[in-house]
């Protein structure tokens, strides 16, 4: 029996339209869009901010950290998917936690206290560490909140630094509080907070899990998050192949093919092979109004698949960075057509790779004026710069 096949037109408008990228299909808040997301991407900043913009109607910066660092907080940033931070809305949470950062704790353990049995830190290295983790975790609840900076004054061990890859180009050194603190978050047993400074800033302060979420993070089987999420996944970014899910999510093949096998899937055909669909959402996407977008650096999107082609066509080079970092891109109709910056000067310059036409031309200049005006004046700037980013900043 032949398999049903979906052509990258489809792919593009389920694009459109499940990634919330149409003007017609806007979310309705920014905890429904990252939540459809599986997260906004927070490696960055910036990020999640932008891609709310993005993605949400009506949306300002005021907003979105109302959002992450109310009373009552409806986005978290948590370790998830191949060890990177997300933003996801409270119902995420102990999937992400349990299905990609608590299966990370047992290892960070292990390697920090080898480090500190090495360096002649702590001969009882275990009991040394616990004692740190709990006065780390008492000083925090009892300021509220606190960043690296403020822990280091309370607990004085978190002052101490480490020393790794001697006589390596990628060694160095790194506080002990950073790897605590590092710990802690993958136990689940601190959350991060408002950032010392504005928006862009990576500072964060960390809290008490329980005192961001009402009875702390829920207990879930690892097997039972790792399907849930994967199902999140096909429902917003489906069709995947085999390879895009082992990407995306980070796991060994095992668990990736285990969490599948767990689901309703439907194997169909896309130009680079085989890949997996929800069995119920085999219907056609309708078409739907010419559309652009401005997505930032690293946006959940375009960092979704491994197989890009479809959707990036030939453009990586001049948009990624040599890790493989997505920089600020211009979309077109479910492509990537070009890239922007924000320049010194607080304009967004934009540069599109290939003709989209002058409806095209039209509506991203309207949306480069829009987004500037949105950032006002603060400078934003890729962590992770890319070749066309740097040509636009540097003629800005």
């Amino acid at each position: 029996m032949s398999r049903i096949r979906i052509d990258a037109e489809e792919r593009r408008r389920r694009l459109g339209v499940r990634h919330h990228l149409h003007p017609d299909h806007k979310a309705v808040s920014v905890p429904e869009a990252a939540g459809h997301q599986v997260g906004l991407h927070s490696s960055d900043p910036a990020t999640v901010f932008l891609s709310a913009w993005a993605r949400v109607a009506d949306s300002t910066v005021a907003g979105i950290e109302s959002c992450l660092y109310g009373p009552r907080p409806s986005l978290h940033r948590v370790l998830g998917m191949r060890r990177t931070l997300f933003a996801v809305p409270s119902d995420l949470v102990p999937f992400l936690h349990h299905g990609c950062a608590r299966r990370l704790a047992p290892a960070e353990r292990k390697r920090l206290i080898g480090y500190l049995r090495k360096q002649d830190i702590a001969a009882q290295a275990e009991q040394w560490l616990d004692r740190v983790a709990d006065a780390t975790v008492a000083a925090i609840a009892e300021q509220g909140e606190a960043a690296a900076v403020e822990l280091r004054d309370r607990v004085p061990e978190l002052r101490l630094t480490l020393t790794f890859g001697e006589g390596k180009k990628w060694g160095g050194r790194v506080g002990v509080s950073t790897r605590v603190l590092f710990l802690l978050a993958t136990e689940g047993r601190i959350v991060r907070g408002r950032p010392r400074g504005s928006w862009i800033s990576g500072q964060y302060r960390w809290s008490v899990t329980e005192d961001r979420i009402p009875g702390g993070i829920p207990h879930l089987d690892g097997v039972t998050a790792r399907s849930r999420l994967l199902g999140r996944w096909l429902t917003t970014y489906g069709p995947g192949t085999e390879a895009d899910l082992r990407w995306w999510t980070g796991w060994p093949l095992r668990d990736v093919r285990k969490a599948l096998g767990s689901l309703e899937t439907t194997e169909v055909e896309v130009d680079t092979g085989p890949a997996f669909m929800l069995s119920q959402d085999l219907a056609a996407t309708p078409p739907q109004e010419p559309w652009a977008n401005l997505l930032p650096s690293l946006d959940s999107t375009v960092m979704g698949w491994r197989d890009r082609g479809w959707y990036l066509g030939t453009h990586s080079r001049q948009l990624f960075d040599r890790n493989g970092n997505a920089g600020p891109t211009v979309w077109w109709n479910g492509r990537v057509v070009g890239g922007w910056a924000h320049t010194a000067g607080g304009a967004v310059a934009y540069r599109l790779l290939e003709d989209i036409g002058s409806e095209g031309e039209v509506l991203v200049g309207e949306l480069a004026s829009e987004l500037e005006e949105w950032i006002g004046h603060t400078r934003v700037t890729p962590r992770f710069r890319t070749p066309l980013d740097k040509e636009l900043v540097a003629g800005g």
